[in-house]
């Protein structure tokens, strides 16, 4: 198969890439650069530009007769930075994925897969979430993913289009063979700042939240090694159109997780177990739009994918570890 990955140059769209290619599909990227290094795409068919460019997705499909689906990841997915940016973040994330989906459907390129968030979810008293889970997004970056699940629900329901909506949980980690990662100089991610709090890049780990409703007062994730994540598009995409027909609807939600929730301080905790030192941290209040948190009942992606994870937590901190080694190696900087 042939897959149009948009957002391919990130740190999930490259990751992916390289698994769709080791399943013996090719990965064409289309991505603006604005955030995910030129180096990720490595030889790939590769675009640079606009996913809004409308003469540009055409240009693809000229070049691509035989593109099969379209994963569609492109977006601005910083929490923090979609509170103090809210303009961009709907101009980008909401209006040009817009633009995007009419184009593929006036193409005939009807199979869409698109990452979708797990921030979406309201706060659950037994924090394990599954598709059909009231939904509160907290921050404008969620709203974004909110509102894209919607207009592609109704574009599938009102054209060719089909959609498989992945609702991520927390990637971490990097690809078997260290070749991407996360590419941030300064990530705001966990796992980043305990990477960097570890090898004396700061002066310590910042927990955000103590009071929240948990076994520890700290918020609880579901944290998936991005390879497990790469594997679930591949999939998505393979087992596309018997997805769509086993949902019996033009579009479907599917968790993509590991079904395990782990707070913060039990992610230090395993982290310092790795690492084999204590990690300095300090207490502050949450972040703006920051979540409690949930994790995944994954029963469904087990059913329509079948799927499961095969890479533990301690995998996946082993692997971000790793990949901290090689980053100056590969980008050019710590």
């Amino acid at each position: 198969m042939k897959v149009l990955v948009t957002g391919g140059a990130g740190y999930i769209g490259s990751t992916t890439c390289k698994a769709l290619e080791e399943a013996g599909h090719v990965p064409v990227v289309l991505d603006s650069l604005l955030s995910g290094p030129r180096v990720f795409v490595g030889d790939r068919a590769f675009y640079e530009g606009d996913i809004a460019d409308r003469a540009l997705v055409r240009r693809i499909a000229e070049e691509h007769p035989d593109l099969d689906a379209t994963i569609h990841m492109a977006a601005r997915i910083v929490v923090p930075e979609s509170v103090e940016k809210p303009y961009e973040y709907y101009r980008d994330n909401v209006a040009k994925s817009l633009e995007l989906f009419d184009e593929l459907a006036g193409l005939g390129l009807g199979r869409v897969l698109f990452s979708s968030s797990a921030s979406l979810y309201a706060t659950k008293d037994s924090f394990e979430v599954t598709e059909e889970d009231a939904l509160a997004p907290q921050s404008p970056y969620a709203r974004t993913k909110l509102m894209m699940e919607q207009v592609l629900q109704d574009m599938a329901a009102a054209t060719g289009l089909r959609a498989i909506i992945l609702r991520y949980f927390n990637p971490i980690g990097s690809d078997p063979d260290l070749e991407t990662g996360i590419y941030a100089k300064e990530p705001s991610h966990v796992l980043g700042q305990l990477v960097m709090a570890a090898r004396g890049q700061k002066d310590s780990f910042t927990i955000t939240g103590v009071d929240h409703p948990t076994r520890d007062g700290t918020g609880i994730r579901d944290y998936i090694h991005v390879w497990d994540l790469a594997r679930a598009h591949v999939r998505a995409v393979e087992k596309f159109d018997e997805v769509i027909e086993a949902a019996g609807a033009p579009s479907t939600v599917i968790n993509v997780g590991t079904g395990s929730g782990v707070t913060v301080r039990e992610l230090i905790a395993s982290f310092e177990n790795v690492f084999g030192s204590p990690v300095p941290t300090t207490e502050a209040p949450p972040r703006p739009g920051d979540a409690v948190g949930a994790f995944a009942n994954v029963d469904k992606a087990h059913r329509l994918l079948d799927w499961s994870t095969e890479f533990s937590l301690d995998d996946a901190i082993a692997s971000a570890l790793a990949w901290g080694e090689k980053r100056r190696e590969v980008l050019g900087y710590e």
